[in-house]
């Protein structure tokens, strides 16, 4: 058993294992098109070369990470393939610099004994902004916010670097527009 990151052809595998966990509620469903446009978010779990878990971590900034979509098909369940796949997404994060590593779960059991510890959702602002409010499940969440690491003390995405403020800030130079008419 052994952890990779996935590639496109896993998407299919991908979307397979998520949907089996999603039609009673455990994950939030995913469509194909969004594992294939998001497929470098995640890591698969194999074994002779056989899909049998995978798991996503969707970047918000050095400051926070998301752990989704993860999962281990029922029949692989109990093997250690669950901690595999959170240790190489949390490995991912750490590539990454990443301070914080978030997850929403219905079971925090599993993920307190990977190191994650219960939070408030209102202390994950970015994740509620961009991704909550547009589930389905926004106003009856039974979903617990977990946390690995420091919690960010800002609100929202840190600021981008002065080349993209310059780029987004530029405006034409209306005076010399109205001049020239």
């Amino acid at each position: 058993m052994r952890t990779r990151k996935a590639i496109l052809p896993d998407a299919k595998h991908i979307h397979e294992l998520i949907a089996a966990y999603s039609s009673d509620g455990t994950l939030l469903p995913r469509t194909l098109p969004e594992i294939c446009e998001n497929v470098r978010d995640f890591v698969v779990l194999e074994d002779d070369g056989k899909i049998m878990g995978c798991g996503a971590l969707h970047l918000y900034g050095t400051h926070l990470a998301e752990i989704r979509s993860i999962t281990v098909a029922p029949w692989a369940q109990g093997k250690g393939g669950g901690g595999r796949l959170v240790k190489a997404l949390m490995a991912e994060a750490k590539r990454h610099r990443v301070d914080c590593i978030c997850l929403f779960t219905r079971k925090p059991d599993f993920f307190a004994g990977q190191g994650f510890s219960v939070a408030q959702r209102e202390d994950l602002p970015d994740k509620i902004y961009k991704d909550c409010h547009a589930c389905p499940r926004f106003h009856c969440c039974d979903e617990v916010a977990m946390v690995r690491g420091q919690i960010p003390k800002f609100a929202i995405l840190p600021e981008p670097a002065d080349w993209l403020v310059k780029l987004q800030g530029w405006a034409p130079n209306t005076e010399a527009q109205a001049n020239s008419g």
